[in-house]
């Protein structure tokens, strides 16, 4: 007897049929694992990995823009057109965000290899908690220089 398969996990989370790409990974076996010397090697080198990704993207909430603010104030400056200066930060800051994440992704394949090779099983990457994470801490560290730091409006700072 035929059973249709409409298996959200099956189908792509669709019930007929399955979308391009979405199809259950299948690795070609367990890969050959290296020495104990070569798999804490590996897991070193997925450490570094992990950690310069994160850095690239806590710049996306801070130096990255940031610098474009600066350029476009520069830009303002020796054109003398505001609208310039904002039209150059606005796409700097677009672009930088998109070279970014496309090299945290890239790094982020590169991390799920090297955990692999050291003997873990990694599916999974770590970019997408590693962003949300630098995000609500850029926003929680916004908020208190904003309240506090600053304060809301100056008639509620002492004088």
């Amino acid at each position: 007897m035929w059973v249709p398969r409409n298996d959200p996990t099956d189908t792509g989370g669709l019930f007929i049929g399955r979308r391009p790409g979405t199809g259950p990974l299948h690795y070609r076996g367990e890969p050959e694992r290296g020495g104990g010397r070569r798999q804490r090697t590996d897991g070193v080198l997925a450490a570094a990995v992990l950690a310069v990704e994160t850095l690239l993207c806590v710049s996306v909430w801070g130096p990255q823009p940031l610098a474009w603010l600066w350029i476009g104030s520069q830009v303002d400056y020796r054109a003398d057109s505001h609208m310039l200066g904002i039209v150059v930060a606005f796409l700097g800051i677009l672009v930088s965000l998109f070279v970014t994440l496309s090299l945290a992704s890239r790094l982020d394949r590169v991390w799920r290899l090297l955990r692999r090779a050291a003997g873990h099983d990694q599916r999974e990457g770590a970019l997408a908690r590693i962003f949300g994470t630098t995000a609500v801490i850029a926003l929680v560290a916004f908020a208190i220089w904003f309240l506090v730091i600053e304060g809301p409006a100056p008639s509620f700072s002492p004088s």
